[in-house]
């Protein structure tokens, strides 16, 4: 990367950091510029002048009523809706209006209590009275009320939520389904949707959204009454287009949902653009109103008007150039960690895992976090997208191929090369899945993970699984990476890895919560690894396999004086190869 454009980027995020509070919810833009061109005798068409689709944020709020269950698409720093957000919460502080709605937020785009114009602007006490999630990990001030006792929290796997969402536009608002069988989701193994709260309580008011039914888990969802959704582009009759955005989530069977239900459909665009029949993603009589401003974004920081072509499908940059303007974008805004040798010989071990056990031309999914490292390795490896001899990635968002966006971009992709919907790719994960690169916070003899409970205190340590539930239940291989101890140091220089100070142990006898069931991966045939610093783990019939471990670390000082994690050692494994279960 240049000076120039390194400069031109710290420039674009200084001024989004300055400006990031400045709203406007209460003007009309689409109006007042109609109104300008009239008035200058350029447009004469009354009909598009007139067009009462076209509102403000401020008006597009007071549609909502008490009580209804809202949904609002989008993922990380994706199709934020930040001046519906800053409106509804404008409207209720004025009026107590809406008052206890339910809130669906199908993969959490909340800003960690420290961004403004997310969900987390929905935040005040009697507004939302029921949050239905997949990952909560970013909706630090809605997890706060909760633990409160002042409003309620419900988790479904992301790919049964938006399935459910999907299910909705039909009239059907329960599914059955072996995902989630021996997880926390499992009213037989933890406790189902309900998040516990503060004192490790349910609340009194929750009812829980699954149930057990055998070897199948049934899952609910409330009707949905409004779908709130952005996009780029509408033209002046009031369709809805999507060319030129980074991810679309649900958008489309959310507000088919909500129509199925007499219910409104609210958009908010950046821009108006020429009538396109063939490319209308929504047409106009499926749509009550839009918003439209030129604020409003394709990314985080970034608004449609000035979208980062490399991660839309008619990119003309290059891989390279895209994933460097990501990396200092997140840098600048303080989201990844940095990474050393360590986590880049995890990253190389797991490539070699897929490289070994999964088929070439196969379909993968890589998480967020360290797994992110997975596809810097597989991009620089040259083992990215090509149809028949490498592999092709993609997002929970629905965005296939190229390199999945890192930090608060996740969801979205540099250089895809197609986009589905959420309900649609979780449905093709399930039919095609090859293998999947998750993180974790513990694992446990089993083999079971825990990545979706951080401790004890209540709703503010409860992470959530988003897709991970589905993935890994979908998914033949499954490739865990994370540190072997939490908040260790542990160096790596000259292929030698070395621990200069002990952590919190991640493998332990029991994980707190089972976001992943290691025994019924087993009774499945799937084949299960664990990447750490210290070595790899295979999940075998009979338990935990060490099959490989990293130069420089010894079995009997460094791993074996972890009391709670029980394990046996391949014959050879210094040379071992993967073996099958």
């Amino acid at each position: 990367m240049d000076l120039l454009t390194r400069a031109q980027i710290i420039k674009h995020m200084l001024h989004f950091r300055l400006t990031w509070n400045r709203r406007d919810i209460e003007t009309n833009p689409y109006q007042e510029n109609q109104n300008k061109h009239a008035s200058n005798n350029s447009l004469r068409d009354n009909s598009r002048r007139d067009n009462i689709k076209f509102t403000s944020a401020k008006s597009a709020a007071g549609l909502i009523q008490d009580n209804e269950t809202v949904i609002v698409c989008g993922i990380g720093g994706n199709q934020r809706v930040s001046n519906i957000a800053w409106a509804i919460r404008d409207r209720f502080e004025n009026t107590n209006h809406p008052a206890n709605i339910t809130l669906i937020g199908a993969p959490g785009h909340g800003g960690r209590g420290k961004a403004p114009g997310t969900l987390e602007e929905l935040a005040v006490p009697g507004l939302i009275g029921h949050f239905i999630c997949s990952h909560f990990e970013t909706f630090n001030e809605i997890l706060h009320l909760a633990d409160q006792q002042k409003l309620i929290l419900d988790c479904l796997p992301l790919g049964i939520l938006s399935r459910l969402v999907k299910s909705g536009g039909q009239g059907i608002s329960s599914m059955r389904s072996t995902i989630g069988k021996g997880t926390f989701c499992d009213p037989d193994t933890g406790t189902g949707s309900t998040v516990r709260v503060s004192g490790g309580s349910h609340s009194k008011r929750a009812t829980g959204l699954i149930k057990s039914h055998g070897d199948q888990l049934e899952y609910h969802l409330p009707r949905i009454d409004i779908a709130i959704f952005n996009a780029p582009a509408a033209d002046h009759f009031g369709n809805i287009y999507i060319e030129g955005c980074s991810t679309y989530c649900e958008s489309k069977e959310a507000a088919e949902a909500a129509l199925y239900n007499n219910g409104k459909v609210i958009v908010t665009v950046g821009k108006i653009i020429a009538p396109n029949p063939e490319a209308i993603f929504l047409s106009a009589d499926k749509i009550t109103v839009i918003v439209y401003h030129p604020g409003v974004e394709q990314t985080a920081t970034v608004p449609h008007q000035a979208a980062l072509d490399f991660l839309t499908l008619n990119h003309n940059q290059d891989t390279q150039s895209g994933l460097e303007t990501l990396r200092l974008m997140n840098r600048l805004a303080g989201i990844t960690p940095k990474r050393g040798n360590p986590e880049q010989a995890m990253a190389h071990q797991a490539v070699e895992l897929i490289k070994a056990q999964v088929p070439r031309g196969s379909l993968i999914n890589i998480g967020t976090g360290l797994p992110e490292q997975v596809c810097e390795s597989l991009y620089n490896q040259g083992e990215l997208d090509h149809e028949l001899y490498n592999y092709t990635l993609f997002t929970e968002a629905g965005v296939i191929g190229g390199v999945p966006a890192p930090g608060i971009f996740f969801g979205a992709a540099v250089t895809p090369k197609k986009m589905i919907s959420s309900p649609d790719v979780f449905e093709l994960a399930e039919q095609r899945l090859a293998a999947t690169v998750l993180g974790f916070l513990q694992v446990d003899s089993e083999g079971n993970v825990n990545a979706s409970l951080r401790g004890h205190r209540g709703a503010i340590d409860f992470v959530g699984p988003g897709g991970f539930i589905d993935l890994s239940c979908s998914a033949d291989t499954i490739i865990f990476i994370g540190s072997w101890m939490a908040k260790a140091k542990i160096t790596r220089k000259n292929g030698v890895t070395q621990i200069r100070k002990r952590g919190r142990e991640k493998f332990v006898n029991q994980v707190d919560q089972i976001t992943f069931s290691g025994p019924q991966a087993m009774a499945q045939g799937k084949k299960v690894y664990y990447v750490t610093d210290v070595g790899t783990f295979q999940l075998t019939r009979r338990g935990m396999l060490l099959i490989q471990l990293a130069n420089g670390i010894d079995i009997a000082r460094d791993i074996a004086p972890n009391p709670g994690f029980a394990f046996e050692v391949a014959e050879n494994f210094y040379e071992s190869r993967v073996s099958n279960p």
